[in-house]
């Protein structure tokens, strides 16, 4: 059975998709970047982009009754490889060990050319 994952804590979805989907014990996060659910605006820079980023990440993950600690595997895309410390020590400040499993990548463009986009994938204790 799959189950749409729904919060207005973080930005409605911008094309068709949901903003996560639960499969059985599992949760495919979509993709978030950094806009502010309250207003639709991008957060300025890297800095503020990742946090609002994994703010939204915590309420979709809040939401469907999960937490950071059940993530198995994030993906990061980065418009610059150069903004990966940044993002590493701010995303690294929401988790705790043991760490989930990453890739980071440095992308041509993301959407809405914003600097920094993550994905999650959760397994859900049942």
């Amino acid at each position: 059975m799959v189950k749409e994952i729904f919060t207005d804590k973080a930005p409605a979805a911008i094309g068709p998709y949901s903003q996560a989907i639960e499969a059985g014990n599992m949760i495919f996060v979509s993709g978030q970047i950094g806009i502010n659910p309250e207003n639709g605006e991008i957060a300025p820079g890297i800095e503020a982009q990742t946090k609002q980023v994994m703010q939204n990440l915590s309420a979709i993950l809040e939401e469907a009754g999960a937490s950071f600690s059940q993530v198995a595997k994030f993906t990061i895309y980065l418009a610059s490889m150069e903004s990966f410390a940044i993002v590493n020590e701010i995303y690294g400040s929401y988790l705790e060990k043991p760490y989930p499993a990453r890739a980071t990548v440095e992308v041509s463009r993301l959407p809405k050319d914003v600097l920094v986009e993550i994905d999650a994938i959760v397994h859900k204790e049942n």
